[in-house]
């Protein structure tokens, strides 16, 4: 499921127009308890990637982005990842400034090998 809303942040002569995206999808491998994992960082053309536990089935994805009009590109690099990753338990937080998918594919299972690594701890 993909839930958008654009908004609009900032001083009346300088709005910071950011999208919102949210995704919800199914997976089946439940990480040990954990604490928060945090990779990334939130600058021009990176982002930052959050993962939390939680109590809801299935993973969460909530995409906060600077880039507008690339739901349907995000929607495949996220299922892409559950795909290869199938986490349960888990929210994910992204925060965007036009990163290419490639490099927001890289930081998803950079944050992945990260929760497995405590895990194994």
């Amino acid at each position: 499921m993909t839930h958008q809303n654009v908004f609009e942040i900032g001083e009346p002569q300088g709005h910071i127009a950011v999208e919102k995206l949210h995704f919800d999808l199914t997976g089946q491998h439940m990480p040990a308890p954990f604490a928060p994992v945090l990779v990334g960082v939130v600058g021009s053309g990176n982002l930052e990637v959050l993962l939390e536990p939680t109590a809801a089935a299935g993973c969460t994805l909530d995409i906060t982005t600077s880039a507008h009009g690339f739901a349907p590109i995000w929607q495949a690099v996220v299922e892409d990842f559950q795909a290869r990753h199938g986490l349960t338990g888990v929210a994910v937080s992204i925060n965007d400034m036009g990163a290419t998918p490639a490099v927001v594919s890289l930081r998803l299972d950079q944050a992945a090998a990260a929760l497995s690594m405590k895990a194994r701890a």
